[in-house]
């Protein structure tokens, strides 16, 4: 496989879902004797607008579909506030999942109603989950089409838009709904198929508006560091009045993150239960993990603590998530090896689950549980819906099961992203948000610096530096749907509270926490390759990668350890850990000045690894970068790195003490 941290000239080569106009749906007169009918606003993927479409769903083709049912969301956002919020009469009085439902769900009779229509429209397999969070049912194409009064298509793919290995499918118009049942529901799932955004991969790209010149001295081969700064490239244009930079480091090892972030040998997660969230599952993920610890001198993982839980067919319908869920899995437990770890994999079969109803499932699986209890008390997600301005119906729906979690203690870490400005749901009140870092680790795993991730990136073309734009920073900012939550009042500067635009008012900032994700400081991921020749053992190899797809399971394992020995699980943190900001509790990563050591301001990516030479400056902050939305790293809270990041002991003291 390619290196994953390759350098790519804009962000426009990720994946983004973009936002949606929302227009009514015309009903022919054949169809004035239907009930009345209420057009699902948000119910469009937003790619349709720009992508072209290219045919129509066969009409046979079957898809399992889900009507996210609307819950009691004010009092529900009201319990939930309340027992994650230390001091509160209910701080830690957490429900069951069958007790969330009967005080918060919707009801039985919303369920039988939307069951019944569908089953009147021809969808067969229809039926409510446990706690009524939604109804699914399963119907052909043709069906649903005539069901919805809409058309699935199917799409033009492309890097902002695609369904991996399937075609791309979506509706090209609002769905509706018979008006009797539209404020039972929030939204409606399986329909378009778009892969969610992962903040992990970097795609290889070469300059277009200039072809490179002689590197002189960059053109000899340099070995990447094991540690930050232990080679250089010489002879390269003067910048920041030097012309060496140190040579893109190999990734950090499991003992190198470790000491970055203090985990220690007596808080280890013993006890604790870490969910960590996918789509498809990795073959011999287990076997994966072995080689992995043995190659990074950790313990070796228990087959009694390691569990996956396939909402599909496994690894038959393939790997949506590859590198990202051994990323995950490795990650957490550098910072938890004695917490039991359950590896959740949505469907990843294109039969409606593909996307965000296969992830919506697998969150809701370790929420929902057996009915009496979840199966972790902390999830880490590595991938985001899109940007804010994504459909409305999936952000109500995100936010649903989000309330529903942190009512029963279950704290969910979802990474903020890689390029600036906010994503979806991590934005949301009620997710810890887990922002990026460049980190400088020295010999003997010292702390060099650490400062928010922003990367710009320059081009060596003819023996100068072609300056081209951010190359990937950490997603953050204030949000344009958020309130600010009572948690960051007294935390988050005014300046980064502004609501956008000309409204009024504080509004959410993110990210709340962070840790190392650039991927020149990044991960040392450790992969399996299986052969053609079956009779051959997989071979196992490290690779470097980078992204808030790291920062995630790192801070979720940190605080699945800290929860070891404990009364209870410590939930939804954010109320906790905005009470210890500006305490030992956080490291502060600093913001590079001119006064910076020159060697800690940039990284070379060289041209025989990236394809052309490249400085990577960090910690750029500049409104003339392209992307740029008024990021910046600060003393004290700032959004690129929130509160910080984790202190070691510090940390786990001070938030064990906090959650009492």
């Amino acid at each position: 496989m390619s290196r994953t941290r390759m350098i790519t000239a804009g962000i426009g080569a990720m994946a983004v879902i973009a936002g949606m106009t929302i227009g009514g749906a015309s009903r022919s007169a054949q169809a004035s004797s239907r009930p009345a009918e209420t057009p699902v606003a948000g119910s469009v993927a937003p790619f349709t607008s720009h992508a072209h479409a290219t045919g129509d769903v066969a009409g046979s083709q079957r898809l399992s579909i889900q009507l996210w049912l609307r819950p009691q969301v004010a009092a529900a956002q009201s319990f939930a506030t309340a027992v994650s919020t230390p001091g509160s009469a209910l701080f830690h009085h957490y429900v069951s999942p069958d007790g969330y439902a009967a005080r918060f769900g919707a009801t039985a009779g919303q369920a039988s109603r939307v069951e019944s229509w569908l089953r009147a429209e021809g969808f067969t397999s229809v039926y409510a989950n446990a706690q009524r969070s939604y109804v699914r049912a399963t119907a052909a194409t043709s069906a649903i089409d005539a069901a919805f009064h809409t058309r699935l298509e199917l799409y033009r793919a492309s890097a902002q838009a695609n369904a991996g290995p399937y075609a791309l499918r979506a509706n090209s118009r609002p769905i509706s709904l018979p008006s009797s049942l539209a404020s039972s529901v929030l939204g409606v799932t399986g329909l378009d198929n778009a892969a969610p955004v992962l903040p992990l991969a970097y795609q290889s790209t070469k300059a277009d508006a200039a072809s490179p010149g002689k590197a002189g001295a960059a053109d000899a081969k340099v070995p990447c560091s094991e540690y930050y700064g232990q080679y250089e490239i010489s002879g390269l244009p003067e910048q920041f009045g030097e012309t060496s930079f140190p040579n893109e480091n190999c990734g950090y090892s499991a003992g190198q993150m470790r000491a970055a972030y203090g985990a220690t040998t007596s808080a280890t997660g013993t006890g604790q239960t870490i969910a960590l969230v996918e789509l498809g599952l990795t073959k011999d993920m287990f076997l994966t993990l072995q080689d992995y610890a043995a190659a990074n001198d950790m313990p070796a993982p228990s087959g009694m603590r390691y569990a996956e839980l396939s909402l599909g067919r496994g690894t038959a319908c393939g790997d949506a998530f590859d590198v990202e869920e051994q990323l995950d899995v490795e990650a957490s437990y550098d910072m938890a090896p004695g917490a039991n770890q359950l590896v959740v994999g949505g469907d990843s079969c294109n039969d409606g689950d593909y996307g965000l109803e296969g992830l919506f499932d697998a969150d809701l699986a370790v929420i929902d549980g057996d009915g009496g209890h979840p199966l972790a008390s902390v999830a880490s997600n590595s991938w985001e819906g899109g940007t804010e301005s994504q459909p409305a119906s999936l952000t109500n729906i995100e936010h649903a099961y989000l309330l529903q979690a942190a009512a029963e203690g279950v704290g969910m870490y979802f990474s903020s992203g890689d390029a600036s400005g906010v994503r979806a749901p991590g934005s949301d009140p009620f997710v810890t948000a887990v922002g990026g870092t460049t980190l400088g680790l020295g010999e003997t795993s010292n702390r060099l610096f650490e400062t928010g991730w922003s990367s710009g990136l320059s081009f060596l073309v003819h023996h100068e530096w072609y300056v081209v734009g951010e190359n990937g920073a950490s997603g953050g900012g204030p949000s344009v749907l958020w309130k600010q939550p009572s948690y960051q009042r007294g935390v988050v500067p005014s300046a980064l509270s502004k609501a956008p635009g000309n409204r009024g008012g504080t509004v959410r900032s993110v990210p709340d926490i962070s840790a190392d994700a650039d991927p020149f400081t990044g991960f040392a991921v450790g992969l399996l390759t299986f052969h053609a020749k079956k009779h051959l053992p997989p071979s196992y190899a490290q690779f470097p990668v980078g992204g808030t797809s790291v920062s995630s399971p790192t801070v979720a394992g940190m605080v699945i350890a800290a929860q070891q020995g404990q009364s209870g699980p410590f939930g939804f943190v954010n109320p906790a850990i905005y009470k210890l900001a500006g305490t030992s509790a956080f490291l502060d990563p600093l913001p590079l000045t001119s006064s910076s050591p020159a060697l800690y301001r940039g990284i070379v990516c060289p041209g025989y690894t990236c394809g052309i030479t490249g400085l990577l400056t960090n910690d750029d902050q500049s409104s003339s970068l392209p992307f740029y939305t008024g990021q910046v790293t600060l003393k004290g809270y700032d959004n690129m790195t929130g509160i910080g990041t984790p202190n070691g002991q510090d940390f786990i003291t001070a938030l064990r003490n906090v959650e009492k």
